[in-house]
């Protein structure tokens, strides 16, 4: 009775494994569907109308799979719940690299997003008053990015050895006594009515209703600037066929014209 027992929960067991294999990895079959994990605005909007409009003639199938935050994308693609993603720039991408063990590949940008800065209580930065309370995004690559934007535009000065992901500790000097406020990116839209500024991704900022090129007081410019988001996969997938020819698709004449039709400048094409 007792073998009996052991053989049952052992096939149990393996019929679990098996179903768990199935449902979460991505096919490698060349025919199969292309999973790419996005965030849903613009890169959700940018992919879905690949996926419509020009992906069944270029013998391209897409599932477009969809996550409200920067950390599950990276973290479906590790564990081949997908086989792409795209939402993240270069920077990002290293800073998930260390803190995970995971080696990733960037393979091609797309757009950049002007990350930005925003404010319901002054008009101009040069209104900016002592004091004033800037809310930062909380990741560390788009924290230093924060912080780079806001020395770039003269509310304070950063240490010249200052890494990308700089933080309060790499400031030098700090004339309007800003208290700096790091929160998760997806909250700071949310919380703009709460500080005096807000320095804001472009995607959340659009989701919001705000345009960087109207409505931040000032916003990242698009020459030399290395927080292009691209398109991200395993090594291993860097040469799928299927993820090259999305790059090409993201890249072409047709993928530009919907950016600038739909964002009007607050989403810039880099390729």
């Amino acid at each position: 009775m007792l073998r009996k027992i052991t053989v049952a929960l052992a096939s149990v067991g393996l019929l679990a494994g098996l179903t768990a294999c199935g449902s979460s990895s991505a096919s490698d079959d060349p025919d199969a569907p292309l999973k790419v994990a996005v965030n849903p605005v613009p890169h959700g909007d940018i992919l879905t109308y690949v996926k419509d409009n020009l992906a069944a003639e270029n013998g391209l199938k897409i599932d477009v799979v969809t996550f409200n935050d920067y950390q599950q994308p990276n973290t479906a693609l590790k564990e081949k719940q997908v086989t792409a993603n795209y939402f993240q720039h270069v920077p990002f991408m290293k800073e998930f690299e260390n803190e995970s063990g995971t080696k990733l590949a960037f393979v091609a940008p797309v757009h950049l997003e002007p990350l930005g800065v925003y404010s319901k209580k002054v008009k101009n930065l040069g209104a900016v008053p002592r004091g004033a309370t800037v809310a930062v995004p909380n990741d560390p690559a788009n924290q230093g990015r924060a912080l780079k934007l806001l020395a770039a535009n003269g509310l304070l000065t950063l240490k010249p050895d200052a890494p990308a992901t700089a933080t309060e500790r790499d400031i030098a000097s700090n004339p309007k006594e800003l208290k700096v406020k790091p929160l998760k990116a997806a909250q700071l839209p949310r919380s703009l009515a709460d500080v005096d500024l807000s320095v804001i991704n472009g995607n959340y900022a659009i989701e919001a209703g705000l345009a960087p090129n109207k409505d931040a007081l000032a916003a990242e410019k698009p020459e030399g600037n290395p927080y292009a988001n691209g398109v991200v996969t395993l090594p291993e997938n860097k040469d799928d066929p299927r993820v090259q020819k999305l790059v090409r698709l993201l890249q072409g004449p047709e993928v530009k014209k919907f950016v600038a039709d739909k964002y009007q400048g607050s989403v810039l094409v880099t390729s």
